[in-house]
């Protein structure tokens, strides 16, 4: 076995979903891979955790060290529209990862974009297309023929039927659902435990069983 991953890795995004994260990649690795304290970094642009000096044992970097040709980069920050920010403020020959936990089931007929996460015990099954920087979080479920697109955001146990088509930063509270053939515009959130049974157009929040859009 190598001393040495392939690549460092830097996880953007110090706090709860970076440790999952974290978690994540760990999983994916030979267990006792050695030196791994001094192969994979968090960095943070919130001040709170840029000020940091270690999570869960890893080091975390001063972004103004960041050097884009030592890392590959997982962007683990929740909200869809800071981390598409994130990742358009990186520099543009940044090498993104890929997390798939190992526990994930998906098919050969599965295509994931580019930077996403997907957590443990999520299940997508055939003809799917995910955009990239993605991320499905624990048990999340993805029926046939979905089509959805970048910086998807599911929270645990999210459940998406077959022939459903997303646009960009769409994300779902945990425990929500989405009927067959559902069509969803960019830029939707979907409350906890909310039940999509019709086509949203509009851009807002949804919450409820079926959802309406929340007027503030």
């Amino acid at each position: 076995m190598s001393e040495k991953l392939e690549s460092k890795i830097l996880i953007i995004g110090a706090s709860g979903f970076g440790r999952e994260v974290l978690c994540c990649i760990l999983d994916m690795l030979p267990v006792n891979t050695p030196h791994l304290k001094e192969q994979i970094f968090f960095m943070d642009t919130e001040e709170f955790y840029s000020k940091t000096k270690e999570v869960s044992g890893f080091k975390v970097i001063d972004p103004q060290t960041f050097n884009e040709n030592d890392y590959k980069v997982s962007v683990a920050i929740g909200n869809p529209k800071i981390r598409e920010n994130v990742v358009q403020d990186l520099p543009k020959n940044t090498v993104f990862q890929t997390v798939i936990h190992p526990t994930a089931v998906k098919s050969q007929w599965v295509k994931i974009g580019n930077g996403s996460i997907i957590t443990a015990g999520c299940i997508l099954t055939t003809d799917i297309v995910i955009g990239e920087h993605s991320h499905l979080n624990l048990h999340t479920t993805v029926g046939h023929d979905c089509n959805l697109g970048a910086y998807l955001t599911t929270a645990p146990g999210v459940n998406i039927s077959g022939a459903c088509t997303f646009g960009k930063w769409v994300y779902f509270g945990s425990n929500s659902s989405v009927r067959q053939g559902i069509n969803i515009t960019d830029d939707v959130t979907i409350g906890m435990g909310g039940v999509v049974v019709k086509n949203i157009s509009e851009s807002g929040i949804y919450v409820g069983n079926p959802v309406k859009k929340l007027i503030k």
